[in-house]
């Protein structure tokens, strides 16, 4: 997992340089422990989970509206998360097993290669 924890810490650590902003700084801006943030940026702990305060943080980081989404999966991914839009779509999840047999390169069915196609497309 910190594996995982690293890859966030170096994706916080370059939009919060990006922004000439140091840690205290920023986490005076939304409220956060310094402590903890140095920790996240090194890939010591897992970054919060609650989207409220990623939003925060992004926001505070000046992402980009169209990114913060991809920053909020970063940080779930980061600890192992399926986010809540993908999980509240039962069709979606029905078709996780078939998913990650092909990311393992093990091979999936006919049908369910059509069924995932198709869910591609639609999204």
């Amino acid at each position: 997992m910190s594996k995982n924890f690293k890859k966030f810490g170096f994706l916080l650590n370059k939009v919060r340089t990006e922004n000439n902003l140091s840690i205290r700084e920023v986490c005076k801006m939304v409220n956060y422990d310094p402590s903890n943030w140095s920790k996240i940026e090194r890939g010591l702990i897992s970054p919060p989970s609650d989207e409220g305060t990623l939003k925060s943080w992004a926001k505070e980081m000046k992402i980009q509206k169209e990114n913060i989404h991809d920053f909020i999966d970063s940080a779930q991914i980061a600890q192992g998360i399926i986010p809540d839009d993908i999980l509240d779509r039962a069709e979606m999840l029905e078709l996780m097993p078939a998913f990650f047999r092909t990311v393992r390169n093990k091979k999936p069915s006919k049908e369910e290669i059509d069924r995932l196609v198709n869910l591609i497309k639609k999204a």
